[in-house]
């Protein structure tokens, strides 16, 4: 692993039995608590979205939502919100998806992707990559064009880019 990345990692606190038995949780608020750490972090993810032409930047509530903002505003880039069900006013577009206990419902306000817009899509952690497959076809029903998905960490053994073929996906760090 390069010494950048081995240096985040250093600074991202690792919590047992969160938030359940036997969840290794890795909370990146100690990396953003460390300004070189903040700035490593957000110009690695920086580095992995220049491989693609994109219109917006979409982030997952709510760690998506750090460094996607700051992505899109270094990059003058407008910035689309993919919240929990409940969570935005007006009209919205919803998308259900499956969890291994149960369902979840996450949301985009109507009219902040407009037909043919290329999207990227950022968040911290790419786990079993559901999350991310069902914000990728909520941006689809909008209308949008998903280009590329951006992750800060990648749990590898978890396999969620399996559940992300058919998109162009890239991780900062892999554990």
């Amino acid at each position: 692993m390069e010494d950048i990345k081995k240096r985040m990692l250093s600074k991202i606190r690792t919590v047992p039995d969160f938030p359940q038995k036997g969840i290794l949780f890795y909370d990146i608020s100690t990396l953003l608590l460390d300004p070189e750490g903040l700035q490593d972090a957000l110009n690695e993810l920086e580095k992995g979205l220049a491989r693609s032409e994109f219109d917006l930047l979409a982030g997952i509530e709510s760690r998506g939502f750090i460094f996607g903002a700051a992505l899109a505003d270094r990059l003058g880039k407008g910035f689309v919100l993919i919240r929990k069900e409940g969570k935005l006013p007006g009209l919205t577009h919803k998308y259900t998806y499956g969890l291994e206990y149960g369902e979840d419902t996450i949301e985009i306000c109507d009219g902040a992707v407009r037909e043919g817009s290329k999207i990227a899509l950022v968040d911290d952690l790419l786990a079993t990559g559901g999350t991310a497959r069902a914000a990728a076809r909520l941006i689809e029903k909008c209308g949008g064009a998903v280009v590329h998905i951006q992750f800060l960490i990648e749990l590898s053994e978890l396999n969620g880019c399996k559940q992300l073929e058919g998109y162009s996906v890239s991780s900062v760090i892999k554990i």
